[in-house]
């Protein structure tokens, strides 16, 4: 019963033991993203963003920047650099996703940044930001 309550506390009910351990570990990584970006100074506008275009982990105000950042993360050292799974393809998605929160909610910020928080989930676990990792294009950079 315990175990379900928490499967619905995560807004679904993962199909497999793995997409919860998956699920939980993810959730691990970004408060531990959550908690870095605040005390660098950002201010967590909304996790979890998601429309049909797709997914957004973290929107943030970092100065009179809007923030949008992507949280990667591994469980191993020893695992792929997690920098490069951030590829063209993630990017776009990212850019339409954030195209599209900013048409719904009407935001007009000064300035658009993407950042990137790449957490390696260790006893103590290591986080690295990328701030202004990706431009796609003049249009939302500085």
């Amino acid at each position: 019963m315990l175990d379900r309550l928490k499967r619905l506390a995560l807004g679904r009910e993962p199909k497999k033991a793995a997409e919860y351990h998956r699920l939980r570990k993810g959730r691990e990584s970004e408060d531990a993203a959550v908690d870095h970006l605040t005390r660098h100074g950002y201010s967590i506008v909304q996790r979890n963003f998601r429309c049909k275009l797709g997914e957004i982990d973290i929107i943030a105000r970092h100065g009179e920047d809007l923030v949008f950042v992507e949280v990667r993360s591994s469980h191993s050292i020893g695992a792929m650099d997690l920098a490069y799974s951030v590829d063209r393809r993630k990017q776009a998605k990212i850019t339409k996703a954030a195209q599209y929160y900013l048409q719904r909610f009407g935001h007009k910020p000064p300035f658009v940044r993407f950042d990137v928080v790449l957490v390696t989930m260790t006893p103590e676990p290591r986080i690295e930001l990328i701030p202004d990792a990706f431009r796609p294009g003049d249009r939302y950079g500085r």
